[in-house]
């Protein structure tokens, strides 16, 4: 399939550029599998505990600092000066884009990957060069913006698509194993994936890597919390290594991406009440309980699904929910009723098995299961300047954080 959305754009466009990245060092350490982490927003307390107990420079110390101190966003830039005066981290000595690949098996069995490139894009307001397609919470945004005040460093990459196709193609490691297997480093991830990243330093790949990148708007694809917290940095703190942030750049392309969905935990009203506002916003239809096929159901359905402790529904919309969302998605269906449910507390969740198990835990009145949206989908939203409601899309698998640091120096 072709990269989606080929048409130019009447507005600005992204800078891209190298930048000298700060790196983990072979002297310091034995494994790369040891030391990064995924993003900090999958991460749960006990997910935090094992990556800890892995390593004592995991940077999942840095990305989510230990609450129990008086200080943890100063704690955390104290561990990184540490870090970088011992010698556990270096500053590569070019200025480098990184080629980045993560590869592995889809759910029929075929070997996939997703290839891009990271390095210092240019903020940009958004709207204009770069576009954003989801909300965010003023939370997320207070913890990030706190980090980087303290640490004055990208610890991990917001990630952004392009609509200009072949990207890939200029990012492949060299071909010749011998240029690039030293400084290459690969990681294989509790998932099964396997996570790659190379230093690109010669002058005409960079050259025409920024030039490809620079020719169209950028869509936010992950880390709206951190691009919306670099423009709040930006703005107060005016330096030029402020003006841009750490990206991971891939093409808008369905054979570079996986998006999954994230479903909604309902808590705070009693699950008759809520299937009664449900049922006046959906058709709601019993179906068998919930198990491994449940996304292909509700495909088939062209609905949603509801999970309480008494059963399982299909949900589909009715065409006066269809006219009230902002967007013909699953999320925008559903605030339909939850903004008109009182005491309704909903928190998010990835996984409908993960989602299931709270509700048979107690810990949620009810999971909302909802179908993903398409990649045109989020394409279209990003141009149109309305933004899907917060955690809707799901991009998977997810860029490992600590591959590649960027200090906000100069």
């Amino acid at each position: 399939m072709p990269a989606v959305g080929s048409v130019r754009y009447a507005r600005e466009v992204p800078r891209f550029e190298p930048f000298s990245g700060l790196r983990y060092s072979p002297s310091h350490i034995s494994s790369l599998d040891d030391v990064v982490c995924p993003p900090y927003d999958v991460i749960s307390e006990e997910d935090r505990r094992v990556l800890v107990e892995r390593s004592p420079y995991n940077i999942v110390r840095l990305e989510l600092p230990a609450g129990d101190t008086p200080d943890p966003y100063s704690a955390a830039a104290e561990l990184l000066d540490g870090w970088r005066d011992g010698g556990v981290l270096q500053r590569d000595r070019t200025p480098s884009f990184y080629g980045y690949r993560m590869s592995y098996t889809d759910d029929s069995g075929q070997p996939r990957s997703t290839m891009g490139v990271i390095g210092a894009l240019g903020l940009e307001p958004p709207g204009e060069g770069i576009l954003p397609h989801e909300e965010t919470t003023p939370k997320a945004k207070s913890d990030r913006l706190r980090l980087l005040r303290a640490t004055r460093a990208n610890l991990s990459p917001i990630w952004v698509l392009t609509p200009v196709t072949g990207l890939a193609e200029l990012c492949n490691p060299p071909a010749h194993p011998a240029e690039h297997t030293i400084e290459a480093a690969q990681v294989a991830g509790s998932e099964n994936v396997l996570h790659e990243l190379w230093p690109i330093v010669d002058d005409d790949r960079i050259a025409a890597i920024a030039a490809h990148v620079a020719s169209e708007p950028v869509l936010v694809a992950d880390g709206h919390h951190r691009y919306e917290t670099a423009l709040t940095f930006q703005a107060e703190d005016r330096s030029p290594a402020s003006a841009s942030v750490l990206a991971l750049v891939v093409e808008l392309d369905d054979r570079q991406l996986s998006v999954q969905a994230i479903h909604r935990l309902v808590a705070g009203v009693a699950a008759d009440a809520l299937l009664e506002a449900l049922g006046e916003a959906f058709d709601l239809s019993p179906t068998s309980p919930i198990g491994a096929d449940i996304a292909s159901r509700m495909a088939d359905a062209g609905a949603l699904a509801v999970v309480t402790s008494a059963g399982t529904w299909m949900a589909k919309a009715k065409a006066h929910t269809r006219a009230a969302a902002t967007h013909d998605l699953d999320s925008s269906r559903l605030d339909v009723v939850l903004a008109v449910l009182p005491g309704a507390e909903v928190s998010f969740q990835h996984g409908w098995e993960s989602a299931a198990a709270a509700v048979a835990a107690g810990e949620a009145t009810a999971a909302v299961l909802l179908r993903p949206a398409t990649v045109e989908q989020i394409a279209g939203i990003s141009r149109g300047g309305v933004r899907m409601p917060p955690k809707t899309t799901f991009f998977w698998p997810k860029p490992r954080t600590g591959l590649v640091l960027r200090e906000l120096v100069g």
